[in-house]
């Protein structure tokens, strides 16, 4: 995607020095575009923990490096390969429990791992690790432009019966190529759309606490040309009762056998209100990010808590520069859930790489 009329990718390894990996700060976006430097494992934890990179498929790929560098760590502690396999798998460890929801980071360290214990020797285990996160990195870009072209699908079909006039599509939180490493899931297919010259609008849900539509969404929908329009996560409702929502797309952390998804807090009032006005409701999604271990996502799928200052305070630019403020009585406690569930009876399809599907076990089971 675009930044600045420039391509550019959320995660790669540096050109001059391959130790180094190099991403995209989003705690800073929309107010500064920052490219840093992660040299260590530990680089990656706090990243992933801190939210310098955020969303499903890029969080897996992320720690695919961080299993990389790990290794890289090892040689220079150990000597033989004992301590080493030791080494990473403490790493992997400490990885995983970064971000607790998403699947994709367990989907990334487990084959990462098996992949580098096939291999005898130090320097066989760290070329095999970043083979494998530079094809993972491969990999998502593809299932994502793959998702884009099922799901341009259904946009021209909405184009067709709206006889070309304006489609106008709501999505929640940033599902977009920052949040994978190019394209995006429940973006895709809008790029792919607007780069086939069909009319389209996107309304932007803020999506508190952290504000990542506000923030990230409408920043990329800005640097790519993309019509759209911010409004409050309490305002999606109402633009649906207006008849000026024709489809919701929105992304997904992690999604069970039996469809039910995972994403952003405040998804399912959105599904809520996309089923009572009978408003198709999309999630996109690459396979990575189903679980077919679990069956009953309320029951089984762990939510985030993250700290209550993201709810407490806000940031944003003032003539200082970032600025970091109070927006609730100091004293109050808050609760900060990360995400919550969307029962698959809420779901009209699942966009995948593979194609669309009903979020039913019989077909999501084939994936």
């Amino acid at each position: 995607m675009l930044v600045k009329n420039k391509k550019y990718i959320t995660i790669w390894i540096d050109k001059t020095n391959p130790k180094i990996v190099r991403t995209i700060d989003q705690t800073l976006l929309p107010h500064k575009f920052k490219i840093v430097s992660l040299k260590s494992c530990e680089d990656i934890i706090k990243a992933i923990k801190n939210m310098t990179v955020r969303g499903a498929p890029l969080i897996g790929v992320a720690a695919a490096y961080g299993i990389y560098l790990a290794a890289l760590e090892a040689k220079l502690k150990f000597k033989n390969t004992g301590p080493v396999d030791d080494y990473i798998l403490g790493k992997s460890k400490e990885i995983i429990k970064t971000r607790p929801t998403a699947v994709n980071i367990a989907f990334a360290v487990i084959n990462s791992l098996t992949q580098i214990s096939k291999e005898k020797t130090i320097a066989g285990k760290i070329s095999t690790a970043l083979n494998f996160a530079q094809k993972l990195s491969e990999e998502e870009i593809m299932r994502c432009k793959k998702i884009g072209e099922h799901g341009l699908k259904i946009l021209e079909k909405i184009s067709k019966s709206k006889k070309g006039k304006t489609i106008n599509i709501l999505t929640h939180c940033n599902a977009g190529w920052l949040a994978c490493i190019d394209y995006g899931t429940a973006t895709a297919p809008i790029y792919l759309a607007h780069k086939n010259g069909i009319k389209l609008h996107v309304w932007v849900e803020e999506t508190r606490p952290r504000n990542q539509g506000a923030n990230l969404t409408a920043w990329e929908f800005l640097q790519n040309k993309i019509p759209h329009t911010i409004i409050t996560d309490n305002a999606g409702g109402y633009v649906m009762q207006k008849g000026l929502v024709d489809i919701v797309l929105v992304g997904s952390d992690r999604t069970t056998l039996n469809g039910d998804v995972c994403n952003k807090i405040g998804t399912y009032k959105t599904a809520l209100a996309a089923k009572d006005n009978n408003i198709p409701f999309y999630v996109a999604l690459p396979s990575s990010s189903i679980d077919k271990k679990i069956k009953n996502g309320l029951k089984d799928i762990p939510i985030e808590e993250r700290n209550e200052d993201e709810v407490k305070y806000i940031t944003g630019k003032s003539k200082k520069g970032l600025t970091k403020i109070l927006i609730a009585p100091l004293k109050s406690p808050a609760k900060n859930y990360g995400f919550d569930i969307t029962p698959s009876r809420l779901v009209t399809g699942l966009i995948t790489e593979k194609g669309i599907i009903k979020p039913i076990k019989s077909e999501i089971s084939k994936i």
